[in-house]
């Protein structure tokens, strides 16, 4: 009987997990557009250069770094 109840509570803190999973985003450029954006995963180099060369934590933070960028300042 306990056998079965620690399989369930195992897969179900498993399942869990990506929802655990803490968020990144990259500040980035489009490589066509030259508009910065902020991504949810890694550039890839091609179509989306990484220019913070870094993740941050938050979005926010993202923002804020993104506006302190000279490549993002709006001309």
């Amino acid at each position: 009987m306990v056998r079965p109840i620690a399989i369930v509570i195992l897969a179900t803190g498993l399942a869990g997990l990506p929802a655990m999973a803490a968020e990144e985003y990259w500040v980035a450029r489009d490589a066509v557009s030259k508009q910065c954006e902020i991504v949810p995963k890694k550039p890839d180099g091609t179509l989306v250069v990484d220019l913070g060369k870094k993740k941050y934590a938050s979005e926010g933070e993202a923002r804020k770094a993104m506006e302190a960028l000279p490549d993002c300042k709006k001309k």
